[in-house]
């Protein structure tokens, strides 16, 4: 079964309150956008995904491994620029800062792992995304 969200857009600014079913969370657009500014926009959440799905990856494979990890922090810098024909293309810049009693060679393997993670690969996977459909 796949991953199921529900979404319940309120008439102030764009607030979106988001459910996967067990847990809740307020989107919104930027002051910019006319919106309230009060939750993480579209763009956050895509960047967010990636970066959890980064620093998670590197905690599983420095356990999966036992090496000594502590802290795992990332920075992650989206810029999207509209091209030809109104074409997107995205650059995403990555800086992971990893904590530990590790070698270079322990790091660089973890810092390879984190490009392999899930939600990287699906997003440079093929998407196929059907056309809104009115809800009942």
């Amino acid at each position: 079964m796949g991953k199921k969200i529900n979404i319940k857009n309120i008439p102030t600014g764009y607030q979106s309150f988001i459910s996967n079913g067990r847990h809740s969370l307020l989107g919104d657009e930027p002051l910019t956008s006319k919106g309230t500014d009060l939750g993480f926009s579209p763009e956050d959440f895509i960047l967010s995904s990636l970066a959890m799905c980064k620093v998670a990856t590197v905690r599983y494979i420095a356990r999966k491994n036992n090496w000594d990890i502590r802290d795992v922090d990332g920075e992650l810098e989206m810029n999207v620029k509209r091209g030809k024909g109104g074409k997107l293309s995205t650059h995403v810049a990555v800086a992971l800062k990893i904590e530990g009693d590790l070698t270079e060679e322990q790091k660089a393997e973890l810092l390879k792992q984190a490009d392999a993670c899930y939600v990287h690969r699906m997003i440079n996977g093929e998407w196929d995304i059907e056309h809104a459909t009115t809800l009942s």
